[in-house]
């Protein structure tokens, strides 16, 4: 007989699968407006400009609304066309201590600049102008618009507003981003949770998720699994990626109202977490090599299927999918995800669940549609030889994530991982060897050996990060690494830039880097446009790139953003993107 917690559970589901489609009716002018939330003004009217005629030149003058600022360097007049020098006489501002900038000099309340004009031989002359500036809100919640400009045109009968370039209509909660609808087109949401439902459901071919799945659909293979059996169990396995979506989900947008910048992937910033994932990876590995019996209760095989525990099982495998998960970004996430965290609350969660029941939507079928599982293959030795090759993906991604601690923490927090995996797989050896063991005494000895493999784990949390490197050097790909500074500069002298954000524990940003930007066509693509290469590496947490995303819409890496002379914002790019579209970038032309 069927249980009632599987009965509302599967009532649960419906109705979420039916409020997906409805909140695409009933929410799109929400998510378009979610930008406006917390009383953040427009940027028009938080740092109101008036500009006038000034005998040879122009007066600039800014009305900063309470609570925000505009930086003193941030602001730049570029001359459009009319073939005359301007010279901006800007007075000091207010030392600040910026948390991401360093020292800068900042305007409150009110600025007054005046722009100087070389004189011409005819006076009357028509002469183009842009006012590039950008500033901040400086109490909760804590956010940085982006660069904002307009364009005025000088003649003889003075000065007017020739256009506006349109900005957000307000800033976002997470610092600056794009409203929603700006990025997704006129009906949003729908967009938006198609986009994350798709991103989930490609998460499951990543190298570890992957195995998990595999486990999963072929126990269902098993003899005595009937249909009821197989619908709690799919039910049990999308309640734990549900729930585990949602509780990331829930303190990624707690942080961030709290002024904390966290995105997707913002786990493996810390080493300590990137050390247990390979914990667990090795773990998983080795149960699926036969060398622990456990496997059978995290994959499902062999395991009591009727029984709560089973139920259980299935909804920590859900978890465990969700944890494997974290370190990869599937394509159609980026939207999805940069919608989550610049909506309202509620809104953003149901965003999370798209997400968690794409990635559970394998099994989810596997185990409603009876003509599904039917066609998978019957039980026999060919799943534990299957089984013990799926270890190999798992034993691959546990190798990954100890480059990526030791390009994160150094190779003496690589020392101390490998002497972690060293400790844990004899522990868990042991543990099993010592199952049944005629001397009971000794296995207590083996659970020693599996908790000695902790104190690497603080070890690594003891250790002091790296020094930064330096902002100067040229790296072997001819990437300039990323800081504000360095941006400004290069922009400031009329360079063109292309900016890579990245980190090393980003999948997609590796594949990327190896398809496209190592290649021989993109380098003589920058040469071809004169474009310098900027890159910046977020493999352990760093404000000031944390702000960069944050200002271009984007909750986590990869990002792509080209600046191009006279522009006063990037033109950003997919996340996969291609050779043509990186050319029409160079180039200036819409993508």
């Amino acid at each position: 007989m069927t249980r009632p917690a599987p009965r509302a559970v599967a009532r649960a589901l419906a109705l979420l699968a039916a409020l997906l489609p409805v909140a695409t009716l009933v929410l799109p002018a929400r998510a378009q407006a979610g930008a406006g939330q917390d009383g953040l003004l427009p940027v028009g009217e938080a740092f109101a400009l008036q500009v006038a005629a000034d005998g040879t030149g122009l007066r600039l003058d800014w009305r900063i609304a309470d609570a925000y600022y505009l930086y003193r360097d941030r602001i730049r007049v570029e001359v459009l066309d009319g073939g005359r020098e301007a010279t901006l006489e800007l007075p000091e501002g207010a030392n600040k201590q910026d948390e991401y900038f360093g020292q800068v000099e900042v305007y409150r309340e009110r600025v007054s600049a005046r722009l100087r004009l070389a004189p011409a031989a005819d006076a009357t002359a028509p002469v183009r102008l842009r006012v590039v500036a950008q500033g901040c809100h400086e109490v909760e919640p804590l956010v940085c618009y982006p660069p904002h400009a307009a364009t005025f045109v000088l003649d003889g009968g003075g000065v007017r507003p020739e256009a506006t370039r349109a900005a957000p209509s307000s800033a976002v909660s997470s610092g600056g981003a794009p409203t929603i609808a700006s990025r997704t087109g006129a009906a949003p949401l729908a967009g938006i949770l198609l986009s994350a439902l798709l991103g989930g459901l490609l998460l499951n071919l990543m190298p570890c998720v992957l195995p998990v799945l595999s486990l999963k659909v072929l126990s269902l293979a098993g003899a005595g699994v009937d249909a009821a059996q197989a619908r709690r169990r799919a039910l049990a396995y999308t309640v734990g990626v549900l729930a585990s979506f949602v509780a990331v989900g829930a303190l990624a947008l707690a942080a961030r109202k709290a002024g904390v910048g966290l995105g997707w992937g913002f786990q493996l910033q810390q080493p300590v977490v990137v050390a247990v994932l390979a914990y667990v990876m090795l773990a998983l590995g080795l149960a699926l090599s036969g060398v622990v019996l456990f496997a059978t209760r995290l994959g499902g095989v062999g395991h009591r299927l009727a029984t709560r525990e089973g139920i259980s099982g299935d909804f920590f495998t859900g978890v465990l999918a969700v944890v494997v998960a974290s370190p990869c970004t599937a394509p159609f996430m980026g939207v999805a995800l940069a919608a989550a965290f610049a909506l309202s609350g509620a809104v953003a969660l149901l965003v999370f669940l798209a997400l968690g029941l794409g990635l559970a939507l394998p099994f989810l079928l596997v185990g409603f549609v009876p003509a599904l599982s039917s066609r998978l293959p019957r039980p026999g030795a060919w799943m534990e030889t299957l089984k013990q090759a799926l270890a190999f993906p798992l034993y691959a991604t546990a190798a990954w994530l100890a480059w990526v601690l030791s390009r994160q923490h150094g190779s003496d927090a690589l020392g101390w991982l490998l002497a972690g995996l060293l400790l844990l797989a004899l522990g868990l050896w042991a543990s099993e060897r010592l199952r049944y063991a005629r001397w009971p005494a000794l296995r207590p000895l083996a659970l020693a050996l599996s908790l000695f493999a902790l104190w690497p784990l603080w070890q690594i949390h003891r250790l002091p990060p790296p020094a930064p490197a330096g902002t100067q050097q040229l790296a072997d790909d001819g990437s300039v690494p990323f800081s504000p500074q360095q941006l400004a500069r290069l922009r400031d002298g009329g360079r063109t830039v292309f900016v890579n954000m990245t980190a090393d524990w980003c999948v997609t940003c590796k594949a990327n880097e190896r398809r496209l930007f190592a290649t021989e066509d993109f380098r003589q693509a920058l040469a071809g446009h004169d474009a310098v290469y900027v890159k910046g590496d977020w493999t352990r947490m760093d404000p000031s790139i944390t702000r960069f995303l944050e200002q271009h819409g984007a909750v986590g890496v990869p990002l792509y953003v080209v600046f191009r002379p006279g522009q006063a914002e990037g033109a950003v790019l997919s996340t996969v993107p291609t050779r043509a579209q990186v050319e029409a970038a160079l180039q200036g032309d819409r993508i």
